[in-house]
């Protein structure tokens, strides 16, 4: 991992933040060959997700659409960023069906790049995303992880959640104080608040709203809670806590290890305050195990730390 401390100077990672390379006998690689033999894109190679070789191997992946460029450029994502040279692919979302399928995937996971250079900010993407994996497989949940849909904030909800996810994801990131900062000035920390809470009351059925946090970047533990005190005020139902990781030395400098035992009181406190599903440790990310998550509040389960 590049850093822009003197290697002298740089936090030595800690050992429960290691994980293991991907096993030649696991679906790891016929992952990769399906993936890249259908032209898609994941955040788990674009954001250099640690949790690759778990994922993969277990046979799932989150799919990134809407192209490999993003028009933001957030301080802690290692994702391209730029102007996009070509318009949203239409065939984008059969080809992604067709994937998840031949994968056998019970929990499809979608994201994205934002696209503040479409219109409608690749809503109807999303949407005739979901659509040809309801159809494709019937069967399956579907989760979407959005962006802020800039400036079409309630048109682009209502398409979306007119295709009817199962489960609404848009990530708050961090803590109101290191927001703008981290996000930069498009973004906007009441914005996200608003996003999922409208997504819920707009549904005519039982979605899951969720969202994420990354710790390390300069927030206090007690900020933490105040940001999931603001997800549960405006209906959040899943919340994942997970620790940054400094892709290059271009972004944001890691600010400290966060302890185990702290991620374990994470969850604590986040079952106190009423989520039904806290997802809590070191290489949690939102997407990860995903269907575990939407188990967990859907059942009872609760709070998990990993």
């Amino acid at each position: 991992m590049e850093s822009s401390l003197p290697v002298a100077e740089r936090p030595r990672r800690p050992e429960w933040m290691k994980v293991r390379a991907p096993s030649q006998d696991s679906r790891y690689y016929d992952v990769k060959k399906l993936i890249h033999g259908q032209g898609l894109h994941t955040i788990c190679e674009e954001a250099r997700c640690p949790n690759i070789g778990e994922c993969w191997g277990r046979g799932t992946a989150t799919f990134q659409i809407l192209g490999d460029t993003c028009t933001r450029a957030c301080r802690y994502c290692y994702v391209h960023s730029g102007r996009p040279d070509t318009p949203p692919d239409p065939l984008e979302p059969l080809r992604l069906a067709n994937v998840a399928a031949q994968m056998e995937l019970k929990h499809v996971v979608v994201t994205s790049v934002d696209r503040d250079d479409v219109p409608d900010r690749g809503a109807g993407h999303y949407a005739a995303t979901i659509r040809a994996l309801k159809k494709k497989l019937p069967g399956a949940s579907v989760e979407v992880l959005t962006p802020d849909f800039l400036d079409v904030e309630e048109q682009a909800l209502q398409i979306v959640v007119g295709a009817r996810p199962d489960v609404f994801n848009h990530n708050i990131e961090t803590v109101r104080r290191l927001h703008a900062r981290m996000r930069g000035a498009k973004a906007s920390y009441d914005k996200a608040l608003w996003l999922l809470q409208r997504a819920k009351k707009i549904a005519d059925y039982p979605v899951l709203t969720k969202s994420g946090i990354i710790v390390g970047l300069g927030e206090t533990n007690d900020e933490v809670v105040d940001t999931m005190r603001d997800l549960r005020a405006h209906d959040v139902d899943v919340v994942t806590i997970g620790q940054y990781l400094q892709p290059s030395s271009k972004h944001a400098q890691i600010d400290r290890w966060v302890h185990p035992d702290e991620f374990r009181w994470f969850r604590e406190q986040g079952e106190a305050l009423g989520f039904g599903s806290v997802f809590s440790g070191p290489l949690v990310r939102s997407s990860y195990r995903a269907d575990e998550q939407r188990h967990a509040a859907e059942t009872g389960r609760g709070a998990v730390a990993y």
